[in-house]
């Protein structure tokens, strides 16, 4: 096999197998037999370390892969940048250097040893204005310069950087980052805002989320988000930690992220976390809350691709943070109806206690618990969210767009507690 029909898929320096390409666009993956025979994981719930030779584990191989990938215009941008075709091989042999999760995906002939001494150079005012206009690298740096390989799912537009000190640096060849850099959308106004007031507020919630960090540049606003799928040592090296978002467990493809697409269901991503957490009652809670949190706060686009398991370093899978909280509610021109329906419905405005018992016993849960969550949080989030309104103007000035969301959630939060 060539080396333009086959890549080679990494975790740190061990080779976890191979990733090739069939002649009718397929990808197939196979373990490395040194991976599987010297204490190897599995690098998906849906690709066990038996299933290359399974065909229908082929068609899994390749939704896993391709849900690496960025999406929509973010797709078309990479391609158009890198000049390569708008293919998920070509564009994972051209971008797949530093993916989410422990993964690396390079040609046959690069090993990562290569990059063993990672290195990073400081991007200043001038640089990071560049990028902002081009929404990422820029295309016509080599050398010492080059940009990053990186594949990042996702419709945003966002790159990855290392902080340092307060920094921001570009991590050069296949060096780990730290942390995401997102930009503004350029069609939808006050997105990175939304996002972290919305953070913020599902943080005051109780939910597990992630670091996010807005800033300004010029004009322009920037947000930077915490990487959890990298750990920094006291000695400062940066591990990768090994993630798959739902749709990859699943065995879904990126199109199928909707549960109106033909994606999964809330109740398959909770039986998903309930038999592969090691810790699932605290897991599942969670996962209650945050599907709770988002038909209150207004957040419509919490789908399979938002939620994630983390492989932590002592081995056990988690449910990772929880990121991609925009109140989508409040954005004009975005579609209002909830990502995973609770009870069959996915309108938000009609998501009643009788859904959310409904959704209880899908779940198998005992409906006074659910319903102790939802109209906990339903008497308390109109008062934090207006907290956190407060404390985000204090740090980033006035946006009275977000009395918009405030409406969302009062409307919710009476939906919630209206009686049947």
């Amino acid at each position: 096999m060539t080396g333009s029909e086959a890549l080679g898929v990494w975790c740190g320096n061990r080779r976890v197998g191979l990733l090739s390409r069939r002649p009718s666009g397929a990808m197939e993956f196979q373990y490395d037999p040194a991976w599987i025979h010297e204490g190897g994981f599995a690098i998906s719930q849906s690709l066990p370390l038996d299933s290359f030779e399974s065909t229908t584990a082929q068609n899994q191989a390749h939704s896993f892969f391709a849900n690496l990938l960025p999406e929509g215009e973010a797709r078309t941008l990479v391609v158009r940048r890198y000049r390569t075709p708008d293919d998920d091989f070509e564009l994972l042999r051209a971008i797949g250097g530093e993916c989410a999760g422990a993964l690396s995906i390079l040609p046959l002939e690069q090993e990562p040893d290569a990059f063993r001494q990672f290195a990073y150079e400081r991007i200043d005012d001038d640089r990071l204005a560049a990028m902002l206009f081009r929404r990422g690298w820029e295309s016509e740096e080599s050398g010492e310069s080059a940009p990053p390989r990186l594949s990042l799912a996702g419709a945003q537009d966002k790159t990855t950087v290392m902080i340092e000190s307060g920094e921001i640096h570009c991590p050069k060849g296949n060096a780990p980052s730290t942390h995401i850099l997102k930009f503004d959308s350029l069609r939808y106004l006050n997105v990175l805002a939304f996002e972290c007031f919305g953070t913020q507020l599902a943080a005051s919630a109780g939910l597990p989320v992630v670091e996010f960090e807005l800033r300004k540049v010029g004009r322009d606003t920037i947000a930077l988000t915490k990487r959890y799928d990298r750990h920094q040592g006291s000695d400062g090296r940066i591990l990768r930690l090994h993630q798959e978002d739902f749709c990859q467990a699943l065995g879904y493809t990126s199109h199928a992220k909707y549960e109106n697409g033909g994606g999964p269901s809330f109740i398959d991503c909770f039986r998903l976390v309930r038999d592969t957490s090691a810790a699932p009652l605290d897991d599942l809670e969670s996962l209650l809350r945050w599907q709770i949190f988002n038909v209150l706060a207004g957040n419509s686009d919490g789908h399979a691709k938002t939620l994630s398991l983390l492989y932590r370093l002592d081995g056990a899978v988690r449910l990772a943070p929880f990121y991609d909280l925009v109140p989508t509610r409040a954005i004009q021109n975005l579609a209002h109806e909830l990502a995973f329906a609770v009870g069959g419905v996915r309108n938000p405005g009609k998501v009643g206690p009788n859904q959310w018992r409904s959704l209880a016993a899908e779940c198998d849960v005992e409906p006074r618990a659910v319903m102790a969550m939802v109209e906990g949080m339903a008497a308390s989030l109109g008062a934090a969210a207006r907290e956190a309104k407060d404390r985000f103007e204090g740090m980033h000035g006035p946006l009275p767009a977000l009395d918009r969301v405030l409406r969302v959630i009062d409307q919710q939060c009476r939906c919630a507690m209206r009686r049947h």
